[in-house]
Order: C-alpha cells, then sequence, then structure tokens
C-alpha cells in the first residue's frame, strides 16, 4: 500500500522574504530622510547667500521708497517753480508805473488784442483763459501763441477756480484786473442757459471776491454790452437809458453784473469801471458774429440769411472795429482810479463808471454784406427772413460822449476800411486757396 506524502516546509521562506522586504523600506526611508535633509541644507543655504547679495546690492526699500517721494517732491517743486518765475516775467511792467494787469478772457478776440497792446507799450500782462469750446479752440490757441511771441503767458484756468486765482494774486500784487471773460452770443442762450449763469455771474462774483481780499486791491475795468439796453428805442442809446428790458439771456446777466459791480463798490471800495461793447468786428475775431461766417459762406458760396424786422425793415448794427475798442479800454484802465479798501474793508467811496464804447453810426445789415461782395469779389447767395424772437434787437446805436469826456474815447475806422483789415486777415488766416480772385481791393 503506498504511503501519502507530505508537502515541502514554505513558511521559513516565506517569513525570510517578509524580512527582507522590511529592511529594503527601513532603508529607502533612511535615505530619503537623508536625501531630504540635504536638499532642505541646500536650499536653505542657496536662500541665505541671496539674501546676503540682495542685501549688498539694494538699498533698503523705505529708502528707496522716499527717495522716489523726494524726486517726485522735488519735480513738482520744478515745475511749480517754472510757472511761477513765468507768470512773474510776464505780469512785470517793462515801463516806469507801468500797470500789472490781470487779463480774463486773455485767448479771446478783445481780450488777445488789448492784452498785445498793453504788452508793446511796456505794461506788466498775465492772461487767464479756459479755452473753452463755445467756438473752435484752435482759434483760442493760435492768439495764445501769437501773444506767447510777445512774452505774454496766459494760465489756463477758469474764474470760479478759486484757489487758482488766490494763488495768482499771491504771486503777483495786480494794480489792475480787465475782465472780459464770459459767455458771449445772445442765440446760444437758448441752448444752454447755464454756461451764462457760471460765467457771467458766478464767474464774476469769485473773482471780485479774491480781488476784494487781496492788498492792495485791484482797480478793475469789465465788458458789459450794448445787449442790456435790450427793448430800448431811445436813440442813440446812452449810459442815462432805462436798462431794465433785457431781451435775452446774455443781456440778462451783463445787466446782472453792472448791479452786482455796484454792490462790492459800495461795500469793500473797489473801483470797477464796466464797458458797453457795440458789435466789435475785425482781424482775430469770433467766428459766431454775422460779418465772420458771412465771409466763410460767400467765399464757399452758401446761402447766408439776411434778417429783416417784423415790420420789413433792415436790421442795422453799431459795428465797432476792434482798434477803437481797444483804445477805449486802455483809455478807462488808465484813468480807473484806485479801489480805496483793505482786505476785504471799505476805507472810502470808491469810483464806479458805465460807459459806451461804439462806433456811432449804424450800418443796415445789408450794406455790409455788399460791402463784403466787393472785397472778396464773390456775390452772396442771400435769404431774407423776418428776425426770429431769439433776443436779437433790430437797431443799435451807441452814443459815446460820457467816454470821449472822461478818456477822450472816439472812434475812427469805418466799416469798409476794418471789414477790408478783416477779410485781408481771414484769407491769411484761413489759406491761399480762399484768396478772392482780386486782391487789389485787400491791399489799398
Amino acid at each position: 500500500m503506498d504511503r501519502m506524502v507530505s508537502p515541502p516546509d514554505t513558511s521559513k521562506s516565506i517569513k525570510l522574504e517578509r524580512y527582507n522586504s522590511y529592511i529594503r523600506r527601513v532603508n529607502s526611508t533612511k535615505l530619503l530622510n537623508a536625501s531630504s535633509k540635504l536638499l532642505f541644507r541646500a536650499t536653505l543655504l542657496v536662500a541665505l547667500i541671496l539674501v546676503f547679495l540682495f542685501t549688498f546690492n539694494y538699498p533698503p526699500l523705505a529708502d528707496t521708497t522716499h527717495r522716489h517721494l523726494h524726486a517726485h517732491s522735488h519735480f513738482l517743486s520744478s515745475a511749480f517753480g517754472a510757472w511761477e518765475k513765468q507768470v512773474r516775467h510776464s505780469s512785470t511792467p517793462r515801463r516806469p508805473n507801468g500797470l500789472t494787469v490781470l487779463v480774463t478772457g486773455a485767448a479771446g478776440f478783445v481780450g488777445s488784442h488789448c492784452s498785445l497792446a498793453l504788452k508793446r507799450r511796456g505794461d506788466g500782462v498775465l492772461g487767464l483763459d479756459n479755452f473753452n469750446s463755445y467756438y473752435d479752440p484752435s482759434l483760442k490757441r493760435a492768439r495764445q501763441a501769437m501773444l506767447a511771441k510777445h512774452q505774454v503767458f496766459i494760465v489756463e484756468g477758469d474764474l470760479n477756480d478759486t484757489p487758482l486765482l488766490r494763488k495768482l494774486f499771491d504771486v503777483v500784487a495786480f494794480t489792475h484786473v480787465l475782465h472780459l471773460a464770459a459767455q458771449a452770443g445772445v442765440r446760444y442762450a437758448m441752448q444752454n442757459p447755464q454756461s451764462y449763469i457760471t460765467a457771467n455771474i458766478a464767474g464774476f462774483v469769485n473773482l471780485l471776491e479774491v480781488a476784494k481780499s487781496a492788498n492792495p486791491q485791484p482797480s478793475i475795468v469789465w465788458a458789459s454790452s450794448s445787449s442790456v439796453y435790450g427793448l430800448n428805442t431811445q436813440n442813440p442809446f446812452s449810459e442815462l437809458h432805462r436798462t431794465d428790458q433785457p431781451a435775452s439771456l446774455y443781456a440778462a446777466t451783463k445787466k446782472a453784473g453792472e448791479e452786482i459791480a455796484h454792490t462790492y463798490n459800495h461795500i469793500y471800495g473797489l473801483s470797477l469801471t464796466g464797458l458797453r461793447f457795440f458789435t466789435v468786428y475785425g482781424p482775430w475775431g469770433r467766428p459766431d458774429m454775422a460779418y465772420f461766417f458771412f465771409t466763410k459762406d460767400i467765399l464757399q458760396g452758401k446761402t447766408i440769411d439776411v434778417y429783416e424786422t417784423q415790420d420789413g425793415k433792415q436790421v442795422a448794427r453799431d459795428f465797432t472795429y476792434i482798434d477803437d475798442i481797444v483804445k477805449g479800454c486802455l483809455g478807462a484802465l488808465d484813468t480807473a482810479e484806485k479801489s480805496t479798501g483793505s482786505g476785504g474793508k471799505k476805507r472810502g467811496p470808491a469810483q464806479l463808471r458805465i460807459y459806451n464804447l461804439g462806433n456811432t453810426s449804424p450800418v443796415p445789415v445789408g450794406n455790409l454784406v455788399s460791402i463784403l461782395e466787393g472785397l472778396l469779389n464773390t456775390k452772396a447767395k442771400k435769404h431774407v427772413i423776418k428776425m426770429p424772437s431769439n433776443g436779437d434787437v433790430p437797431y443799435t446805436h451807441a452814443n459815446v460822449s460820457l467816454a470821449f469826456r472822461d478818456f477822450s474815447y472816439k472812434p475812427t475806422t469805418d466799416l469798409p476800411t476794418g471789414l477790408r483789415k478783416f477779410v485781408k486777415w481771414y484769407v491769411g488766416y484761413y489759406g491761399p486757396q480762399l484768396r478772392p480772385k482780386r486782391e487789389s481791393r485787400l491791399d489799398n
């Protein structure tokens, strides 16, 4: 009988294999730990080396920040120093007893001409203008460039910027202010009435507030308007006529300015002279004025609207050439008495005046068009329409006897002569392609 064979005993082999596996895991763990320690020590060493190099080659962050702040502060200080130097240089008179004049609206039509005239005779002139976009700002920039050639500096800023105005009065002891900045135009008030309140009333008040506190207080000559006569039917317009019936918001703000001027004169002793301009025209003029856009449209072959009154009469204006207006402004400045206040306190009665500055010769708008047709050698395409109810008045005529009595104001330029000078400038400024066929009419 066969005997059963017993299976081989493998328990020892299994135990040996488990032991060997355990030894391998232990050794692997020891190697990994050793490697980790080595890597950590190497990383730490590299980090220490980088920190050392960074500290050695670069200053502390606080020092760097301080350097940058100091450099920025130095830049601002230098920029302000250069600005203040320009302000002082421009406003320093070059003749004995010369005026030191702040001209607001200096990049405007009348402002640029007055600034140049003052500078040429040796007065100190500093301009202020906000270069708004009521009409093409490039024309204002061109006037600015023209004035810069004659060393007249224009500060770009707004009348309602009180800190700026105070800074200007701190830097310069102005003897006079020629305040010409305003929102102009009769018809535009129907589109943007708030601009007239902001500029013509709030801006004027802000200027007077700063001026009243100045020591010494300056004498102020400012631009009112013939528009204040409104619905007045007496002719020629006299400063004694009523001005309480304005026909436009523009006129109302100018009339308000006259009343505000009276208040600051009465309470604070500011010397104030208002000038009522009558339809100013000439080279570097305003594009929103009829003579200007008539010239443009006639040259371009466009139809122009010529107004007539509701009863069929021609609209007429007392057109006043820019050079005559400048003479009037300078005459008013030269005869302005000193303000009597100091630091906002009145010490005695002060001068308060109002004058018409016109040409004293009203011309129908149809005649204006005929003169332009001759100068441009081009027939205008006219569209005669009734004057709309937009604030325009049918007729203006200045009585200037008061200005003649007080500072010898006497206009000397008739409309054909003034328009000839304007057209010559217009063609030269806007390019030879606009030059009329016959130039001899411009060169006489």
